[in-house]
């Protein structure tokens, strides 16, 4: 029970997922809750309910022109067929909306190996209209997630196509290790993990040119005469957003606490932005979540 619980989540926060990402989290590797036991012995039905809070909203290496701090809450079901259903909700603090994204999506596990393991599935991205996040330009995403263990060391390749109100493709490389300390903390069956990873992102970028067309006046113009850019000067950038060319790198450390049915994690990661367009003024950036996850089977 204890591998069964370690697993589960640390694929479902390794984005770097990510994620995500991490998704994340809202991080860069989406469906966040899509990172289920796909690397037990046997399959088990399993039901998993978490909480989240991080520092800022991040999607496949973009942020928005301000930070978005949320909450988030998930569920997530696996069958022991390998099918899997979830369900994420989303609330940005600095935001109007009661609930700023809801997910709903499905997908399949499957084993090739001991070592090759992988998960393929779909996601569908519910935004309020007031919504201000950068994701909220992309309602879509098929996700195909395929991992291989070294022993030494955990690779993964995810592959994202959204489409919506704009069309992306993204290959995300991660690399992480997972090692766990082998004495307890407050009882017999605690213990503390550690999952640090590397992750790069390549891919296009057209969810931004959407976001600046559906959010005029929110991005910082190159220009200092003229502080914001409108609409109609948004095509210049068209062309830049759809070559496929390297869009993030970034490490994580997370640090959790375990029992046998549930996970308080601690995870920093930073973050270092490539080929930002011109309206997008994205920096490097430390970003800092809070993670709880309960799991029932």
């Amino acid at each position: 029970m204890k591998k069964i619980c370690i697993l589960f989540f640390s694929l479902m926060l390794n984005a770097l997922g990510v994620y995500a990402d991490g998704h994340w989290l809202l991080n860069d590797s989406i469906p966040k809750a899509a990172r289920p036991d796909t690397d037990t012995v046997a399959r088990k039905q399993s039901l998993s309910v978490g909480v989240s809070m991080g520092s800022d909203a991040q999607f496949f290496g973009r942020t928005g022109p301000q930070k978005y701090p949320f909450f988030n809450t998930d569920v997530i079901y696996n069958a022991k067929s390998g099918f899997f259903v979830y369900g994420s909700l989303y609330k940005v603090f600095t935001s109007n909306p009661i609930i700023d994204e809801t997910d709903i999506g499905a997908g399949y596990l499957y084993r090739v190996t001991p070592q090759l393991t992988g998960n393929v599935s779909y996601t569908r991205f519910i935004f309020n209209r007031n919504a201000l996040i950068i994701k909220s330009a992309s309602s879509n995403d098929i996700n195909f997630n395929n991992s291989y263990d070294f022993k030494i060391f955990k690779a993964g390749v995810v592959m994202d196509y959204l489409f919506g109100e704009s069309s992306d493709f993204f290959i995300t490389l991660n690399a992480s290790k997972y090692f766990e300390t082998s004495w307890s903390i407050f009882s017999d069956n605690d213990y503390l993990s550690f999952n640090p990873g590397i992750q790069f992102i390549v891919g296009t970028q057209n969810f931004v040119q959407k976001y600046g067309v559906n959010h005029p006046g929110r991005f910082d113009h190159d220009s200092d005469q003229n502080p914001y850019i409108q609409p109609p000067l948004f095509p210049q950038y068209a062309g830049y957003n759809s070559e496929f060319k390297l869009l993030n790198y970034s490490i994580k450390i997370p640090i959790a606490y375990n029992q046998p049915h549930y996970t308080f994690e601690f995870a920093y990661k930073y973050s270092l932005p490539f080929n930002v367009e011109g309206i997008l003024k994205n920096h490097r950036e430390s970003f800092y979540n809070l993670t709880f996850y309960y799991l029932f089977y």
